[in-house]
């Protein structure tokens, strides 16, 4: 299967509908040298290829985030800055499934920070349990995510609160479980 086939895959219809992104997946699992092919999917001109190459990126990235290890600079750089809130709300779930240098993580907070303020409450949401997923290799975040996310549980639409409520317990359930372990 060559470049142009699998994002072929993903051309027609609708933004909303996922189209054949899962078969696409399918590929990529069965082909990781295909991913190359794929990621250049989120930098076409096509609305709907960039939104369902970054949903089946996201899938494939829960099995195998080291596939995005070579993508990092794209990642903090141009498709961070991406306004198409189908690639924004995926890059934000890509972002904490890698590893980052401090000052790496600083930019990716301040990423996922922008988000918040994105017209897209799904963006706002994806943000949210993003920062939420940083904290875990970077527990110094935590009282200032824990910040935010109290203020987005009480100002937000109803999935941020509800995501909000969801966060908060989570979390406070690990920095008591912390706690604990040191006692």
């Amino acid at each position: 299967m060559n470049t142009p086939s699998i994002l072929r895959k993903l051309k027609g219809g609708d933004r909303r509908s996922i189209g054949r992104s899962s078969e696409v997946v399918a590929d990529v699992l069965a082909d990781p040298r295909l991913f190359g092919a794929l990621f250049a999917g989120l930098s076409v001109d096509d609305p709907v290829v960039r939104a369902r190459a970054a949903d089946a990126i996201e899938k494939i990235s829960t099995v195998h985030p080291e596939y995005l290890r070579p993508y990092r600079a794209a990642l903090l750089g141009e498709l961070s800055r991406c306004d198409q809130k189908e690639v924004r709300w995926h890059v934000a779930q890509l972002l904490p499934r890698l590893r980052w240098n401090v000052r790496d993580r600083q930019k990716v907070c301040d990423i996922l920070t922008d988000y918040l303020r994105d017209s897209s409450s799904i963006v706002k949401t994806f943000a949210m349990q993003a920062l939420a997923n940083l904290t875990a290799q970077a527990p110094e975040l935590r009282p200032a995510v824990l910040r935010q996310l109290q203020k987005l549980t009480v100002s937000g639409t109803p999935a941020m609160r509800s995501r909000g409520r969801k966060l908060l317990k989570e979390l406070n359930g690990s920095t008591r479980r912390s706690a604990r372990k040191k006692d």
